[in-house]
């Protein structure tokens, strides 16, 4: 029986075109990464295609490919955030997940309006600019999506000298089309929302009890989302729980339901991978567990075939992992991250709380900006998109033929440069005053100029400035 989903996820469709798809030749993998260095992304065969590539020199040439494809678009900036966890109480049974409702085990915690200010200041205080708010799918008695609202609003209003947070994203439980207008009165940047798999019976094995069960309205969250006005959102599956080729061209089905829908596809896409978990022994038993080579070749395809998406990756990878993945387009990345709420002052308050999951790089911002900085990649907090209006269809407008670079490399270099200034140890505003100069001699005469008068500005005190 068809469900009211399947016009744009269709599993039939997925498994035929798995099943048609063969290891290419060398000729048809060129003719597909010819394509794609077009900036016209890539169809489905054509995902699957080089989802079977194996040969090891035509894999390279596809890495090469995504991180061109990567620096045509948006240079070659990682733009940071932190997640903010702010409840780990969850009415939901996710096999996956530390938070599940059945894991006796867990110390649950829901912050007060103080912690999260408190919080927000620890982050703040290390040179975060944008945040990602998480909440479990429970909120406070009688609070409801109140307590999301009041949460962000005290986010936004918590700074400290020259800190503040400029933007906040968020992820939370899909809401009714009139909820999500009122989350976008609350000036969010981007709606996260992963359907985690998009494996009608996988998806019912992993989520055994709470609203999460229901996968239609799940699927159609981020429509909802577009139809109540937000038009910044970002999608993603958890790698491991079925299939990764499955899911990638599910997904790709979800991206062209909303472009067709909303003239518009995600801002972000994220592939966290399943990592281990306490109270959820799933977590590391999934026969889907998704290899290191197949994690590379997933990132680098995502950014061929959506390259006008940010592709996001945490720090659920390790250090070395991650610096393997910033070579193949991923264009954001978490630092200095904790998932337990009150994780970011737990010295002092709740070091015996558990996170969501484990992590793999537990280095702090400063060490994160010190390695991307060495690897030649350079570190972003810009949030100017969000504040000149350069969201949803305007923002792709200027993505799609790769015009965003020439505001996200001056904005980036001048929000390092305050990074730099406020925030970096000694040695790393030595190493990242020599990485600005070598950037600035890099880039075209119009540009250069551009970032030159950007970073004289912020060098005379001005903060939060951009093109």
């Amino acid at each position: 029986m068809k469900t009211v989903t399947d016009s744009f996820i269709d599993e039939r469709t997925i498994e035929d075109t798995l099943n048609a798809a063969v290891a290419p030749d060398r000729r048809r993998v060129r003719e597909i990464l010819a394509k794609a260095s077009t900036l016209a992304g890539l169809d489905q065969a054509e995902v699957a295609a080089l989802m079977n590539v194996v040969d090891q020199e035509l894999l390279g040439e596809v890495y090469s490919a995504a991180r061109s494809v990567k620096e045509t678009i948006y240079g070659s900036r990682l733009v940071l955030f932190a997640p903010l966890y702010i409840s780990s109480f969850c009415r939901n049974d996710c096999v996956y997940c530390s938070f599940r409702a059945r894991n006796r085990e867990l110390k649950r915690r829901a912050l007060t309006q103080e912690e999260i200010a408190a919080e927000t200041l620890a982050l703040v205080t290390q040179g975060h600019k944008r945040v990602l708010v998480v909440a479990g799918e429970s909120y406070p008695e009688g609070t409801g999506l109140q307590y999301i609202l009041d949460s962000i609003a005290t986010v936004y209003n918590t700074r400290s000298g020259n800190g503040e947070i400029r933007r906040v994203n968020v992820n939370i439980a899909p809401l009714t089309v009139d909820d999500f207008g009122r989350l976008k009165a609350a000036n969010i940047g981007t709606y996260q929302l992963f359907q985690e798999t998009y494996h009608r019976d996988t998806y019912a094995k992993v989520h055994l009890a709470g609203v999460k069960r229901d996968y239609n309205w799940r699927v159609t969250g981020m429509h909802r989302a577009m139809q109540a006005g937000i038009d910044d959102v970002g999608i993603g599956v958890l790698l491991g729980l079925y299939n990764w080729k499955f899911e990638m061209l599910a997904m790709m089905q979800h991206i062209a339901s909303l472009e067709q829908e909303f003239g518009c596809g995600p801002h972000t896409v994220s592939v966290p991978r399943l990592e281990p978990a306490e109270g959820a022994p799933f977590a590391t038993s999934s026969e889907w567990l998704t290899s290191d080579e197949d994690f590379l070749k997933a990132i680098a395809i995502l950014r061929l075939a959506v390259p006008y998406t940010g592709l996001i990756l945490s720090t659920r990878e390790s250090a070395e992992t991650r610096r393997r993945c910033f070579e193949l387009g991923i264009s954001q990345i978490s630092a200095g991250s904790r998932t337990d709420p009150g994780g970011y002052t737990a010295a002092e308050t709740n070091g015996d709380l558990k996170g969501q999951f484990h992590l793999g790089d537990h280095r702090s911002l400063n060490e994160v900006i010190r390695d991307i900085s060495e690897l030649g990649f350079m570190p972003s907090f810009c949030t100017a998109c969000y504040r000149l209006g350069r969201t949803g269809r305007d923002f792709m407008d200027m993505a799609k033929p790769g015009e965003i670079k020439y505001h996200c490399e001056p904005n980036a270099l001048s929000t390092f440069q305050e990074y730099l200034d406020d925030y970096a140890s000694p040695d790393s505003r030595t190493a990242g005053e020599q990485f600005v100069n070598i950037k600035l001699a890099q880039m075209e005469p119009p540009q250069r100029r551009i970032s030159e008068a950007l970073l004289g500005e912020v060098k005379t005190g001005k903060r939060d400035v951009f093109v």
